[in-house]
């Protein structure tokens, strides 16, 4: 077990740069699927275990994948397989990813239902639902996804909800359908838009206009293309928590502020100090943050992966906080483990309610999930004493390098992987 030991109660100073975008890399990733005899050169790549396993997905399907630095470079054959790895997808719930194009190029696929972090129910009904409508065949089997189309249809696709996954799955799918596919109320998120520009770099027409809509013309074949992963969002708004939360003046850079707004407006309300500039924000200190009420919705609300880190700051504010969970089902495990901290957060319903207290103790904790780890890692900071917190392989599955990047900002963080369990 990956245990990780951090001495809190230090003000973080300096700079830090966001890596590139976990949630944007992995789509793009397996958009390479849709290739024949081809080239895709991918930059800003995070060193991260999802992605690791992405590529690992994507070589088990015949795609020869190399990495130099942050640049990946995809050589996709001309022929594919078309069954999943289920050592591989049981891994990542990204790895449902590859569904849409591989039925769209090989007009058949095989996926196992997958994996990922235990945050409550997120079924795939809307991709399969969506990928019917285009005229797939689709049965679910003893826990295998059967899939197989001769040639997908385009059609009107009205999402159920604003799926990132599904959106995502269906305007892959749809680069091969005959005719137009018009996908309405789909999901808004930024890393959307960095798909639609790798899809039209490969020379596809991709509509977006922004209001949760997507229209895709679809082609008889693509070509070579390279693209860029934008800045992470989630990890950029933790560090600029992290930053809150110790009393900290520090500036996260390689950001896009347009990204971050439901944070940046919810900060100003809660009385942090900060200031923004294009690709940049600079946190700076402040006493103590006000209370604030939240409620996580798709994008450009609230981020629900951004919920357990808000709930952490609010930990220490003054007052009582309400954060509404809309999104995702159990994705207040971790408050258990806050509360070990000396936080006062109780949860009734899909609602925390967090009162305010005047400081945390390093306790020995346990992250839940990708998104728990961060938020126990902002208690540890901002805590007295020393925090060890268990299962830090959640984390890295979303953050590169955190103890480096910590210790570049002064924080006293060290690793312990593979360390026996208390």
């Amino acid at each position: 077990m990956d245990v990780m030991k951090i001495s809190g109660g230090i003000p973080l100073k300096g700079t830090v740069r966001t890596q590139g975008a976990k949630n944007a890399a992995l789509p793009v990733m397996a958009a390479c699927l849709l290739l024949r005899g081809c080239r895709m050169t991918l930059d800003n790549v995070p060193g991260l275990h999802d992605v690791e396993t992405m590529m690992a997905l994507l070589r088990s399907l015949g795609v020869d994948v190399a990495r130099t630095g942050d640049r990946v470079v995809f050589d996709v054959p001309g022929e594919v397989a078309w069954e999943a790895s289920e050592h591989l997808v049981r891994k990542m719930r990204a790895s449902s990813l590859v569904l849409g194009p591989l039925l769209a190029r090989c007009g058949r696929a095989v996926l196992p239902l997958p994996g990922g972090c235990s945050i409550g129910s997120r079924p795939i009904d809307l991709h399969l639902k969506g990928l019917t409508q285009m005229g797939a065949r689709v049965e679910i089997k003893n826990g295998f996804v059967y899939a197989q189309a001769d040639r997908l249809r385009g059609r009107r696709i009205y999402l159920d909800f604003p799926s990132v996954g599904a959106t995502e799955n269906l305007m892959m799918a749809a680069v091969f359908a005959r005719g137009e596919t018009i996908i309405e109320n789909t999901a808004r998120e930024p890393e959307i838009e960095n798909l639609a520009e790798v899809l039209r770099n490969m020379g596809v027409r991709v509509d977006t206009e922004g209001t949760g809509c997507v229209r895709i013309r679809g082609v008889d074949g693509v070509h070579d293309c390279s693209a860029r992963v934008i800045p992470d969002r989630i990890e950029a708004c933790t560090y600029v928590l992290a930053g809150v939360m110790t009393g900290g003046d520090i500036t996260v850079e390689e950001i896009i502020p347009d990204h971050i707004d439901a944070l940046l407006a919810k900060l100003e309300e809660a009385g942090a100090s900060f200031s923004v500039k294009p690709n940049s924000v600079a946190v700076h200190p402040v006493k103590k943050l006000r209370q604030v009420s939240i409620r996580t919705m798709p994008f450009p609300g609230f981020p629900t992966d951004l919920q357990p880190q808000m709930v952490a700051a609010l930990t220490l504010s003054s007052g009582v906080s309400l954060v509404e969970e809309s999104v995702f089902q159990s994705r207040f495990l971790y408050a258990a483990e806050l509360n070990r901290m000396g936080a006062d957060v109780a949860i009734r319903g899909d609602t925390a309610v967090i009162r305010g207290v005047d400081g945390l103790d390093g306790a020995s904790v346990r992250a839940t999930d990708l998104r728990a780890g961060a938020a126990l890692i902002l208690a540890g900071l901002a805590a007295r004493g020393q925090t060890c917190i268990e299962n830090m392989e959640h984390v890295f599955r979303g953050y590169e390098a955190i103890d480096l990047k910590l210790k570049t900002l002064g924080a006293d963080v060290s690793l312990d992987m593979g360390a026996e369990t208390r």
